[in-house]
């Protein structure tokens, strides 16, 4: 598999509103797979790619194809900055939902039009040497939270602006058959919508759908970009192509693990933004099954993704979520198996290979 380019996309920084770097990386790995691409006035990336024969002697299906739309965000939650003290420190907005508990002592990249700045990212207050022990219990809030890019305050005002963006500071890393990073929320979907294209190829099926990749924009902060790029599109069927919470570890019940590592993709049922159509669920499940690619039902007690947004545009369409759990979720140990990532590529080119027309 090519985790090189999960590396690269995840090591790119994009929040909500600032995923042209992203997209730039996107464009120029793209080129050669789709028939057009196109970037909305939001920053949506939508390529296209015709009904297409087969190489090993399949045909183009005659009829008006399916559209088939595949939803895979780019934004990774982060911050911008919201004002910068006297002192030269960076004061911020959160764009995307964080634990604050997870934000202690990490390292930042601070965004800037002029170049990217390292940083370190604390809570204001005393360190633990001359604290009160009840000062140490309490967890701050994100807004509490400061930035030190170790300037004095008249370089960093020349530097950094009120609307630079800020993400967290981690390379990607393989550890036993797992790939940790931050930013695999979504940089994992933007992965599965370029290999899954390369991996259909390789079949040789050929496809009679008309299929849509679209990587989108604001997903952490409202699904936005996927509802614009969906109206425009017009789907018949959405693939909304996300994490989902693998929550396989200790301290939590089996019944609230969501999904487990290794035991395959996500083929995502239900969360608090959308019912997937259980035709599509039962389409699938089958085709996993025919060729022994491994699978997990998934149903999500609250959250929300990009395929609500195609289900629920101009008169709807068909949906179903293609999912990978995700361990250590918004955070900078973000962790896939590899078997996962597989079966959801697997999955994903096996069924764009098999969609019949109207």
């Amino acid at each position: 598999m090519n985790i090189d380019l999960l590396k690269r996309l995840c090591e790119t920084p994009g929040v909500p509103g600032r995923e042209e770097r992203v997209r730039a990386l996107i464009e120029s790995e793209v080129k050669d797979l789709f028939d057009s691409t196109e970037t909305d006035a939001m920053g949506n990336l939508i390529c296209r790619r015709a009904p297409r024969p087969g190489k090993k002697g399949g045909k183009g299906r005659k009829g008006e194809p399916v559209r088939v739309m595949l939803l895979c965000h780019m934004d990774e939650i982060g911050f911008y900055v919201s004002s910068i003290d006297s002192k030269g420190f960076l004061w911020l907005n959160n764009a995307g939902g964080f634990d604050p508990r997870n934000l202690f002592s990490r390292r930042v990249l601070v965004v800037t039009d002029t170049g990217d700045l390292k940083g370190v990212m604390n809570p204001g207050g005393r360190p633990v040497h001359i604290s009160s022990p009840d000062e140490r219990s309490k967890v701050p809030e994100v807004k509490q939270f400061c930035i030190d890019v170790g300037l004095p305050e008249k370089d960093v005002k020349k530097k950094v602006k009120v609307g630079d963006y800020v993400v967290m500071d981690e390379p990607l890393i393989e550890i036993g058959g797992k790939v940790v990073s931050k930013a695999l929320d979504n940089r994992v979907a933007c992965w599965l919508g370029i290999e899954a294209i390369r991996e259909l190829d390789r079949l040789g099926t050929g496809h009679g759908c008309e299929i849509i990749v679209a990587f989108t924009v604001q997903e952490e902060v409202g699904l936005r970009g996927a509802h614009t790029s969906s109206f425009a599109v017009k789907p018949d069927i959405g693939l909304g192509i996300d994490v989902t919470l693998a929550c396989d570890t200790p301290g939590v019940p089996d019944a609230e693990a969501v999904t487990f590592h290794g035991k395959g993709f996500g083929l995502h049922v239900k969360d608090s933004s959308f019912i997937a159509d259980y035709r599509l669920v039962n389409e699938v499940e089958a085709l996993a099954k025919k060729h022994k690619i491994p699978y997990q039902r998934t149903i999500l007690a609250a959250g929300g993704q990009d395929g609500a947004a195609a289900q629920q545009a101009a008169a709807g369409a068909r949906a179903v979520g293609i999912t990978v759990g995700t361990r250590y979720i918004h955070t900078v140990t973000e962790m896939i198996d590899k078997i996962d990532l597989k079966a959801a590529r697997d999955v994903l080119a096996r069924y764009l290979g098999t969609v019949e027309t109207k």
